[in-house]
């Protein structure tokens, strides 16, 4: 078995065995809760340039299938687990982690203590590492000194989001989805529901989104702070009141941005299956998955047209906002369930509800 190291810009550094691809990373390192759904977490487009670790002890028993994936190219900078397991055992299984991870050039480390990683990562925040080579004679003093000096692209929706637009085809409701690094859940959740799908990149204008003559638009989820996607923040203000407005995760960042709110960066931020959301409407309380870590300062919505719609349960910051005035409405959280609990795949309906009751007001009025 050949060691690699996970090595912290705090000096803190995991000894442990390599595998998938040989060579080393740098990343943000952050923690994901999730029991099941690793699948899906490796390739969710959000987790851009980050070293994602595993706090589930056993990873990969059930293998890797061609239906789960949430992209084709995976952006995550490394994989940290416990225990890997190498003998998968899932009818659906077609490979193991392991070898997606050569196939996809990501870098993994094993054998590690997770536990200790996290309780690290939940103290302190998140932090920059490096998964060493494969082997690698690594100087830990040289390498933290780098980690502190480095700073992260800031250009991760553009490195994620489609480079060109392009159809899925329904028969149903025409929606424009502007990806940020959409994950494809969603787009499956709107096909269920037989939208008539365009997918956009991030930096489409609002002229040309309108082009498409959409009956809704879709904002989806994508990678690090919204503050570094202005072009889609003026979007979207031009978007707000022409046709009818569903963000998630990102999409909610930037709406909320685009209406005048603020946002502030979570110290270890929102990952997993099991987060608790409650419904301020209803009262009902959802666990929902999610992936962030970046959240909206309440204060700020106070000057704005918009009303907070849902919270969470954990630490009271803001799940979801819609607009006083407009058809929108966005939630922080996944209502996709990519990985996750189905508990809020009624949003999906409701974007649907409020696509039919929009344009039959336009009716009326144009009668």
């Amino acid at each position: 078995m050949t060691t690699r190291k996970l090595i912290l810009e705090n000096g803190e550094v995991f000894e442990g065995t390599a595998f998938g691809c040989e060579n080393g990373s740098d990343g943000e390192v952050v923690f994901t809760t999730g029991m099941t759904g690793y699948q899906e977490t490796m390739t969710d487009p959000s987790f851009c340039g980050q070293i994602v670790t595993m706090t589930y002890p056993l990873i990969g028993n059930y293998g890797m299938n061609r239906d789960d994936f949430e992209t084709i190219e995976p952006a995550i900078k490394g994989f940290v687990v416990h225990e890997l397991a190498k003998t998968p055992s899932n009818f659906r299984s077609e490979r193991t982690v392991d070898d997606f991870c050569k196939a996809k050039n990501i870098p993994g480390i094993e054998g590690i203590d997770t536990r200790k990683l996290t309780r690290m990562i939940r103290t302190e925040g998140s932090v920059k590492g490096y998964i060493s080579a494969a082997g690698e004679d690594v100087n830990v003093e040289e390498v933290v000194a780098r980690l502190q000096k480095t700073v992260f692209p800031t250009n991760q929706v553009e490195q994620v989001s489609t480079k060109s637009a392009y159809p899925s085809p329904g028969r149903g409701k025409k929606v424009v989805l502007m990806d940020f690094g959409m994950k494809h859940g969603i787009l499956r959740e709107l096909n269920k529901r037989d939208c008539d799908v365009v997918v956009v990149p991030y930096n489409t204008t609002a002229q040309e989104v309108l082009a498409y003559n959409p009956d809704g638009i879709m904002l989806s989820n994508g990678p690090g702070d919204p503050k570094d996607v202005p072009e889609a923040i003026e979007t979207i203000k031009g978007l707000v009141g022409q046709v009818p407005i569903f963000g998630i995760c990102l999409g909610h960042q930037l709406f909320a941005l685009a209406s005048g709110a603020d946002s502030f960066k979570l110290k270890f931020g929102h990952r997993g299956a099991n987060h608790p959301v409650k419904d301020l409407k209803s009262g009902r309380t959802e666990l929902t998955s999610q992936n962030h870590g970046y959240a909206i300062d309440p204060e700020s919505l106070k000057d704005t047209d918009l009303e907070i719609t849902h919270v969470a349960l954990n630490d009271g910051t803001v799940e979801g906002v819609k607009h006083k005035v407009h058809p929108v409405f966005t939630v922080q959280y996944h209502p996709e369930a990519s990985p996750g609990p189905e508990d809020s795949n009624h949003l999906f309906d409701e974007f649907i509800e409020l696509m039919n009751t929009t344009a039959g007001k336009e009716q009326q009025h144009n009668a």
